[in-house]
């Protein structure tokens, strides 16, 4: 195959990743969308595979295997509940992807002796933006996996010495473009991209993680670009062009969602460990009320109108097919049941959405924040699933809440309010919610799976 073919071939490609990230924009044409993406990454493969710098078929048909064989399980068996997990996972593996061809390219440049200042920039960003997104990523993955632990680990001086390791990078990097044939600088580079990551990562709260998996999927999105340059790769450039400037993109949507700076997110250790035996009295001087989950339904069974609000809690408890059934069950009763999404009620972006459509709730049942806030006034019951901070009416009132600022979902506006909570605690700002000690809402304590299908049971005997 010519390089024009291939070149046209790549131009295919980009306009479908194009076709595919509008099409995602909506949720009843999302699955089109990833469609169209795998497919054009099928096509940019193929013609990748005709390019005239290949020697050799083996390798490459070796890493085919290899990750085919890792890739069907993890998108076929990997529960959407950790879904997360998988796509910091995925960052990790498509970054280390990116450094070891920037090793590799910088290797074979040292063998015959042609490394060019301009070629050197390149492969160098690359390896030092791809190897802090590799222990990055690995650092999200392990605190949404709770194999490291969920709230900020920190030290005193800390965001200091972080920015002084990174400042070693940037002039190693520096230093590598001004004297391109010195291993040691590049081999100091790439142990320092490494330990960034990890530094960078520690510090920041599990609930941040849907910002943090966003910006990492930015930086693996940069470092394509810069492979690109280095190999001279044109489809590289403009997807990853397009996954760095989606994930800033989304970054700061996220940010603005919880009302915070990039700068609090990446260096403010923001929020504290959550405790679920936590207790006492809320600073409003007011007391959590219990309800049983027979009143409760009672309640839901004869409600016209419902709204359920998911957070994290319902997906740590697996139970998104028991809302989309309590909510089929109330529907049958003549009641109109909607969801409210918030855009950071879970650990990535869209997670909520991404979980519900997975159990089978219509996408015309999902409305986000802006649509569904005017309708609470006309609620019934608002029934809160292990949402806390997003549903916290502080964030509107006390200006000395860590949260304020923060856009919520207007739950404490319907005519009253079910909140389900597996204990007392406090969420992960650290501040005691005002809306459960409100005398509109009542607690229904339990894991959220177990009494989702005990108000079923007793909304279809009611």
């Amino acid at each position: 195959m010519s390089d024009t073919l291939i070149q046209l071939a790549y131009l295919f490609a980009a306009f479908l990743f194009l076709t595919a990230l509008r099409a995602l924009g909506k949720p009843d044409t999302a699955r089109r969308g990833i469609q169209l993406a795998a497919f054009g990454m099928a096509v940019a493969i193929a013609a990748t595979l005709f390019n005239s710098r290949i020697v050799s078929y083996e390798w490459i048909a070796i890493g085919g295997v290899v990750g085919a064989v890792a890739g069907y399980p993890l998108g076929k068996w990997v529960p959407m509940t950790a879904m997360p997990q998988r796509i910091a996972l995925s960052h990790a593996l498509g970054a280390l992807a990116a450094t070891l061809v920037g090793i590799g390219e910088y290797h074979n440049g040292l063998s015959v002796g042609e490394l060019t200042r301009g070629h050197v920039l390149a492969l160098g960003f690359e390896v030092l933006l791809g190897g802090l997104t590799v222990t990055g990523s690995l650092m999200a993955f392990g605190k949404l996996q709770d194999i490291l632990p969920g709230q900020p680990i920190t030290f005193r001086g800390q965001n200091a010495f972080n920015l002084a390791v990174l400042a070693v990078g940037v002039a190693s990097l520096v230093w590598l473009v001004a004297d391109p044939m010195n291993v040691t600088v590049a081999a100091v580079m790439l142990a320092v991209s490494l330990i960034v990551g990890v530094l960078l990562v520690l510090p920041i709260g599990g609930a941040d993680m849907p910002v943090v998996v966003s910006l990492l999927n930015s930086y693996a999105g940069l470092a394509a670009v810069a492979t690109g340059f280095a190999i001279d790769n044109n489809i590289l450039i403009i997807v990853g062009a397009l996954d760095g400037l989606s994930g800033f993109i989304l970054s700061v949507a996220m940010s603005k969602a919880m009302n915070r700076s990039f700068a609090n997110v990446l260096f403010g250790a923001f929020g504290s460990a959550p405790s679920a035996d936590a207790g006492g009295p809320s600073p409003t001087g007011g007391e959590m009320v219990p309800i049983s989950a027979e009143d409760a339904a009672l309640r839901m069974a004869y409600a016209e109108k419902v709204i359920i609000v998911p957070g994290y809690g319902l997906a740590v408890a697996q139970a998104q097919h028991q809302a989309r059934e309590l909510a089929d069950l109330i529907e049958k009763r003549g009641g109109d049941v909607r969801f409210a999404i918030h855009p950071v009620a879970g650990r990535m972006p869209g997670h909520m959405n991404v979980l519900l459509a997975e159990a089978g709730v219509p996408y015309d049942k999902l409305l986000d924040m802006e649509d569904i806030n005017d309708r609470f006034a006309e609620a019934d019951v608002a029934l809160v699933v292990g949402a806390n901070d997003v549903v916290n009416p502080a964030a509107r009132t006390n200006p000395k809440s860590p949260i304020y600022g923060m856009p919520i979902l207007k739950v404490e506006e319907s005519k009253s309010v079910i909140a389900m909570k597996r204990g007392r605690g406090a969420g992960f700002s650290g501040v005691e919610n005002d809306l459960f000690v409100s005398p509109k809402t009542s607690m229904l304590f339990g894991d959220a799976k177990q009494s989702l299908i005990t108000l079923g049971l007793e909304v279809k005997n009611a």
